[in-house]
């Protein structure tokens, strides 16, 4: 339920309808497609690629020592609480975004997209408390799949307010998208209550006798030195940080290369993105049967082959049927690769550890580091080229080297039983 809540917010204001509205409202105010922030001329697609990759780096810098905190002083479900609110409070502040307040606007992504990034690594590391290893990728698939379901259903009520703004009373369609955004927050908020009333608090750890700042920094150079004796986990990890760059940087800047290179018009994206999520609920559920089937890491590896092709065809296409067509093969690998990394990841952690936290604090800086050299390397190559299709083959590259470290770790081969 809490990726039914959350969801939200990385479907409506991170892929849809936040760059969207972000592309066209500054547009509009500047005359072009130059903006200023805080005094500084910049294009306004760089801006919001380098405004995603400092929400996650901000993270990645903090985490760490919150996770350490949460694991030994029973805090998880205090600071997965902190980060919603934020994040669901700051969504729901774009509603007074009108474009020409650009660093307002700016600021409260940023903050939200640290609220977003920042309550999932307390919240994956639940998973293997609630359940048994033996239903990982299944849980971890459904837990994605209602997060699509959920999404899907927030996206389109604000696509049908959009259509139908003037019978609503509306004189614009930029503000009922502004609305979408206040909706964003609620439902995030919301339906955030449902998780925090049946999730565990562990506060059985809680020992108010130390400092939890400094043991929470030793907690986490325990589980750092014990990664020396987890080669499959390093590779892996090392391999997730490559292709997690070229997914997450597919998910949040699809709608803009859509927007920007194709002229493709806001419904049309909506539509595309929409597509997107549907088809990766059954792409969640279809790679993680070839899991059980074979393997986590022959799962993965095909996938990756696949997102490979995708970057070399999102490099050529120029029409917008060639880009639905994209879209739903992105939807199918994209549901797939989500679920099937933190489901393997999962399996990698030793057996009764307690340290659960930490080691997924070191899967959520990898993924927000990748995120940040993603999304950060996707703005500066179109900075410097003036392209965005030229940023796509930078993507490939992560995919290519994700490929190269998988086979190395040969977790193809492996048993499941050997990854743990």
């Amino acid at each position: 339920m809490y990726d039914w809540a959350n969801s939200a917010y990385l479907l409506v204001i991170s892929s849809t309808l936040f760059p969207i509205y972000f592309n066209g409202v500054t547009r509009s105010a500047f005359d072009s497609e130059t903006v200023l922030f805080f005094g500084y001329a910049i294009t306004n697609t760089v801006l919001y690629s380098y405004a995603i990759a400092a929400s996650f780096l901000v993270v990645a810098f903090i985490s760490p020592w919150l996770s350490g905190m949460a694991d030994y002083g029973g805090k998880k479900k205090f600071f997965l609480k902190l980060f919603t609110y934020i994040g669901a409070v700051s969504t729901a502040g774009l509603f007074w975004f009108k474009g020409e307040n650009v660093e307002y606007g700016i600021i409260c992504s940023v903050l939200a997209g640290i609220g977003y990034s920042g309550s999932l690594v307390f919240y994956n590391s639940y998973l293997p408390e609630i359940t048994a290893e033996s239903e990982y990728d299944q849980l971890s698939a459904k837990g994605y799949a209602y997060g699509y379901i959920g999404s899907v259903l927030l996206l389109l009520i604000s696509f049908a307010m959009i259509i139908m703004h003037k019978s609503l009373g509306f004189s614009a369609e930029s503000e009922v998208v502004r609305l979408s955004f206040l909706l964003v927050g609620l439902w995030w908020f919301g339906f955030a209550q449902y998780s925090f009333y049946y999730l565990p608090n562990n506060t059985d750890r809680l020992k108010k006798s130390e400092n939890l700042f400094l043991k929470g920094i030793k907690e986490l150079k325990i589980v750092f030195h014990s990664l020396k004796d987890l080669k499959m986990m390093k590779v892996y990890l090392l391999a997730f940080f490559f292709y997690s760059a070229g997914v997450q940087t597919v998910m949040h800047l699809a709608a803009i290369f859509g927007e920007k290179e194709l002229r493709l018009e806001a419904s049309k994206l909506i539509v595309t993105i929409t597509i997107i999520q549907l088809v990766a609920i059954a792409g969640a559920y279809l790679f993680a049967a070839i899991s059980k089937k074979y393997n986590n890491g022959i799962s993965i590896l095909a996938m990756l082959i696949i997102w490979i092709g995708v970057c070399g065809y999102a490099y050529i296409l120029q029409t917008e049927f060639q880009f639905y067509g994209l879209a739903v093969v992105v939807g199918l690998v994209m549901g797939g690769i989500q679920s099937m990394s933190r489901s393997t990841f999962s399996k990698l952690i030793p057996e009764n550890t307690i340290d659960n936290t930490s080691y997924f604090s070191f899967y959520d800086v990898v993924e927000k580091l990748s995120i940040v050299v993603g999304t950060f390397s996707f703005g500066f190559i179109e900075q410097l080229t003036g392209s965005m299709r030229n940023s796509t083959i930078a993507l490939m590259l992560f995919f290519v080297v994700g490929v190269g470290l998988l086979l190395y770790s040969k977790m193809h081969k492996a048993n499941q039983s050997a990854y743990a």
